[in-house]
């Protein structure tokens, strides 16, 4: 089922929502230490998907070309400014908590290369490994919120289903149309391709590095011609 892992992400955001409008006080302690393990988590499953590069040199090219790419446009820079004009147009206009829960948690859940990534594994190959990893942060990050922001960190789970949902289909639906064997290996090189970028991301989340991993992105894109020009090439 290719909305699996995008349906179990928003069934965490709910639980953790309600779990946060049930407790409001939860020490600052916890928080920090939960979060240091999930990051750990998540750098451990980047690791792993590292591994499975049967031709690590396509995942290297690909990772310094794309990040030159990423850096030039910078991603990072553009998400930043997609979040702050999503959230001038409904963050600033209400005066309600609700709204202000629902736009600060959505810039949160949905801006990410998390979600890309783990989108584009469930709609290719139908492992929903790295968003059931992000609907443990987003969980974890939900109830914080809710705690603070109200119910309306409840709702975000909407455009976050919305989102991950479109590319998972979008990549099932495109995988018909490509030969198995350079499917395969797309999806091999890709996989190992981004575990890197999640490696980054649980880095980041421990604070042992600050990686614009939103700027990695067009590595996948360049996985994809690369191995494109692979097969054209025979």
């Amino acid at each position: 089922m290719i909305l699996l892992g995008s349906l179990i992400n928003v069934l965490l955001i709910v639980i953790g929502a309600f779990i946060g409008r049930l407790f409001h006080n939860i020490p600052e302690k916890m928080k920090e230490t939960v979060m240091l393990i999930i990051g750990l988590a998540v750098a451990v499953l980047g690791i792993q998907m590292g591994f499975a590069s049967s031709n690590f040199v396509i995942v290297l090219v690909s990772l310094v070309i794309g990040t030159m790419i990423g850096e030039w446009i910078d991603l990072e820079k553009w998400f930043n400014r997609f979040g702050k004009w999503v959230e001038s147009l409904f963050g600033k206009n209400s005066n309600g908590t609700i709204a202000e829960g629902f736009v600060t948690a959505s810039l949160i859940f949905v801006i990410g290369s998390m979600g890309i990534l783990g989108a584009l594994d469930s709609g290719l190959r139908n492992d929903h490994s790295i968003l059931m990893t992000k609907g443990i942060i987003d969980g974890f990050m939900a109830t914080i919120l809710a705690s603070t922001l109200g119910i309306g960190v409840m709702l975000s789970a909407v455009p976050v289903f919305i989102y991950q949902g479109l590319i998972a289909i979008c990549a099932g639906a495109i995988s018909n149309y490509i030969p198995q064997e350079a499917l395969d290996l797309f999806i091999q090189e890709m996989t190992a391709t981004g575990g890197i970028m999640i490696l980054a991301i649980g880095l980041n989340i421990t604070g042992l590095t600050k990686i614009r991993v939103a700027n990695l992105l067009p590595g996948i894109l360049c996985v994809m011609l690369i191995v494109a020009g692979m097969f054209i090439l025979r």
